[in-house]
């Protein structure tokens, strides 16, 4: 039984292929690309796959990204992010996705530690505060979604996951 990653590196591409499959699975029709994305920014993997002209806010920006995932359709794209922690899990780490979320309006965002949720535990579940994961436009409300990584089945502990998938 595997305790933790030695470095957050580690994770990126277990979470990287269970993504794929995420994505394939709950997107059909669509094109999925999923890249370990964190060594450049945002802007020049959406560049690279053509789709920069979406996503012009981040242009300049300095948005590292753990793990993206491009879905493209037809003349539509949309993107998918993970962010990846080796340690348990803090309201700076969900405002970090937040505020991505909020300049990129993602179709997904997961927050995901190796080490589980720590203090958000007790923010998201004892004091159910899960209006906290909300972003997108007044129109359509999505939420990120938090959760423990299992290093043992490199997939989601199912049981973690908040608000429940």
């Amino acid at each position: 039984m595997v305790n933790n990653v030695k470095k957050e590196v580690e994770l990126y591409e277990p979470m990287r292929i269970w993504f794929q499959q995420y994505l394939e699975e709950k997107y059909q029709g669509w094109k999925v690309i999923t890249i370990d994305s964190h060594s450049r920014t945002l802007d020049l993997y959406l560049e690279e796959n053509g789709v920069i002209d979406n996503y012009p806010e981040t242009v300049g920006l300095d948005i590292q990204i753990d793990v993206l995932g491009i879905l493209k359709r037809n003349n539509k794209t949309m993107i998918a992010f993970i962010e990846a922690k080796k340690t348990q899990l803090n309201l700076h780490d969900l405002g970090q996705l937040w505020a991505y979320c909020k300049l990129c309006d993602p179709a997904e965002a997961f927050l995901l530690s190796s080490d589980g949720l720590g203090s958000l535990n007790k923010i998201l579940n004892n004091l159910a505060r899960t209006d906290l994961l909300d972003f997108g436009d007044s129109r359509t409300i999505k939420q990120m979604q938090v959760a423990k990584w299992d290093l043992n089945t490199n997939s989601l502990d199912y049981k973690s996951v908040v608000p429940k998938l």
